[in-house]
């Protein structure tokens, strides 16, 4: 078949539902607050059904409740991502819960100010176990159920600015973990492609969030950083729904592998 066969065939209509989530399935995990809870909601606000995975119990359940108010179903999943068991666990709980799963947003994460000298392995296999490890296995076990249904899937991984940029922070292994997801997301995208399987990320710039708490309780450092985005201040969780939504939906069925910077313009300098 050729390419301009494969399109009349398909015949892409262009219409206000392109956004539509309408029937979809999303997991989502670190759901439970931040970008997470955002993220939730809204993809619950275009239509899907969402899984909330997170570690804390009293959250998680709040963000499906919220998800439930809106109309739609919702589950919490209580999960640590860089427990391999408790991923594969996950992922199955969620399908049994809906009786498939359609779109993975791998968002939970963890970062520290650590100067890169003092860095311990205990600190390295924390960060990477949740954003890297963790990412990849909910991956591997969401993809194995879209495989499986034959009607691909979509996966998006939260990276940040950090994935492409250095800092002065002291976050090493933050940085290391996010560049991984980065070029890790391009990996699977290739490899899944096969599969109708898309797999992309968006890099957030400086979010208000409780990560971030810290950094907006030392004023100058913040005023620094807000500097740098070209928007001059940070982003709010909220912000990074469209991104999310987008690739999520029918919007982007010719978008794969790519990284969408949703950072006010920090890494526009």
């Amino acid at each position: 078949m050729t390419d301009q066969e494969f399109c009349e065939q398909k015949q892409f209509e262009i219409t206000r539902d392109l956004f539509d989530l309408t029937g979809k399935v999303a997991l989502v995990t670190g759901g439970s607050r931040g970008i997470g809870r955002a993220i939730c909601l809204g993809l619950a606000t275009f239509g899907a059904d969402v899984g909330v995975l997170a570690r804390d119990r009293e959250t998680g359940e709040d963000t499906a409740a919220r998800v439930r108010a809106m109309g739609r179903r919702a589950v919490f999943v209580q999960a640590d991502v860089s427990d391999v068991a408790q991923v594969r666990e996950a992922v199955r709980d969620t399908v049994r819960e809906f009786g498939r799963l359609d779109i993975l947003v791998n968002n939970a994460g963890v970062g520290a100010q650590t100067p890169a000298e003092q860095v311990t392995p205990e600190e390295w296999e924390a960060i990477i176990g949740i954003n890297l490890k963790g990412l990849f296995f909910c991956s591997q076990e969401a993809a194995k159920v879209m495989i499986a249904q034959g009607q691909g899937g979509r996966i998006i991984n939260v990276a940040s600015i950090f994935g492409i940029v250095g800092s002065e922070l002291g976050a090493s292994v933050y940085h290391a973990s996010k560049g991984a997801v980065v070029n890790l997301t391009r990996a699977l995208a290739c490899e899944w492609a096969k599969h109708g399987i898309l797999v992309n990320s968006i890099g957030p710039g400086f979010i208000v969030t409780d990560m971030t708490r810290a950094i907006q309780e030392m004023p100058a450092l913040a005023e620094l950083l807000e500097r740098r985005h070209a928007l001059g201040r940070f982003g709010c969780p909220e912000e990074c729904v469209g991104a999310v939504v987008f690739l999520a939906s029918r919007a982007s069925t010719f978008v794969t592998g790519e990284n969408l910077f949703v950072d006010g313009g920090y890494t526009a300098w």
